[in-house]
């Protein structure tokens, strides 16, 4: 029985995909806004984890935290772990859904 591998760091591909004109025009605009600003990016699926790692990257002494909202539990999943491959895995959290919908009266999961 062989060990498991340990995960291979990505952060070259991310400084490669920052010079991506649209990326680094959001980038800058992360780097422009004040703290109290609040900015909306919206990115296709496979780019997602590269632009939340480099947007958590801009400007990391006015931002403290990055919030992505995915359309779903496993997209939320898949991110998390895209983004472990590109920044510090401990620097990436992940919530859970809570598996019910607002009208229902069922209370969520311990877990959540």
């Amino acid at each position: 029985m062989t060990d498991a591998q340990p995960m291979q760091s990505l952060g070259g591909v991310l400084d490669t995909v920052r010079s991506e004109p649209g990326l680094a025009a959001a980038i800058d605009a992360v780097a422009a806004a004040n703290s109290a600003q609040r900015l909306d990016i919206a990115a296709p699926g496979p780019l997602a984890p590269f632009v939340a790692a480099a947007l958590s990257a801009a400007a990391p002494d006015r931002y403290s935290a990055l919030l992505v909202i995915t359309t779903s539990g496993r997209d939320a999943e898949d991110l998390a772990s895209a983004l472990g491959s590109l920044v510090d895995e401990s620097s990436v959290a992940y919530f859970p859904s809570w598996e019910t919908l607002p009208h229902e009266r069922l209370s969520p999961s311990s877990d959540t």
